[in-house]
């Protein structure tokens, strides 16, 4: 079965969705009452209507963890579909054109296959598990810079910050921000995994992340020969919430960086 296949189609029909509705929000709703941050729109909701309908139309046997709609594992399946239909979705409220949809599918716990779609630019990250990435439908890999002080490394925020977090997260910003090339926060997960992946980032970093951010991105970066792992470099897990990646060649200098944090 052509699983990437389908997932694309999908992505295609959720990219045009956005693309169409871009600049003409009509509504932005909050998710809990915890935050201005964790925010909803239409076009999330829509987007996700129509991959669910695809992917179920074709593997109705297989189970699905969505950001807007939840778990459901109703039929118990080694197959699991992990989908975000629009990451970013802060960014699109505001116009800003950083966002993505990213899908992908797990089997047994591991995932075997990703794609991250950026419709503003149509580009088309995906990877299988053993058989690489691509863009567009060309082989990508991470960059071959090797060491922190040339590299441009990304980060994201998360949408509950408390106090003594958010300190954290600004001292680990300046440590960054003195010890690299350059730092950036584009906030879309699942795109800054790819753009490491084809070289226009040597690394990323974030927690508080959600399955469906990381799934795709993070099987596209190692299929790419990044590196993926926990913060203190431990076994990466798309269930654990923080990852650091990198090209693989700055990885222990990202580590040690953000030791005394962690």
């Amino acid at each position: 079965m052509d699983y990437l296949k389908i997932a694309k189609n999908a992505a295609i029909k959720a990219g045009e969705i956005q693309l169409r509705n871009l600049n003409n929000i009509k509504s932005v709703s909050f998710k809990d009452t915890k935050g201005k941050n964790n925010i909803l729109t239409e076009v999330d909701t829509e987007c996700e209507e129509v991959i669910l309908s695809i992917i179920k139309n074709n593997f109705p046997t297989h189970d699905v963890l969505a950001e807007e709609s939840g778990k459901n594992l109703e039929n118990s399946s080694d197959y699991i579909w992990l989908i975000d239909p629009l990451d970013g979705t802060m960014n699109y409220s505001h116009s800003y054109p950083y966002f993505s949809v990213s899908i992908a599918l797990e089997f047994q716990g591991e995932v075997i296959c990703g794609l991250v779609y950026d419709p503003v630019h149509n580009e088309m990250f995906s990877a299988e598990k053993g058989k690489g990435a691509e863009l567009n439908g060309s082989d990508i890999k991470v960059s071959g810079v090797e060491f922190l002080e040339y590299s441009l490394v990304v980060s994201g925020t998360f949408h509950h910050p408390e106090e003594d977090i958010m300190d954290k997260f600004i001292e680990i910003l300046k440590s960054l921000a003195l010890r690299a090339q350059g730092v950036r926060r584009d906030g879309s997960a699942a795109l800054d995994l790819c753009n490491v992946a084809c070289g226009r980032y040597e690394s990323f970093w974030e927690f508080g992340l959600n399955p469906w951010d990381m799934a795709a991105g993070s099987l596209i970066l190692e299929e790419a020969g990044g590196k993926v792992t926990d913060l203190k470099g431990g076994k990466f897990s798309i269930y654990d919430g923080r990852l650091v990646a990198s090209n693989s060649l700055i990885h222990n200098e990202m580590l040690e960086l953000l030791a005394p944090y962690f």
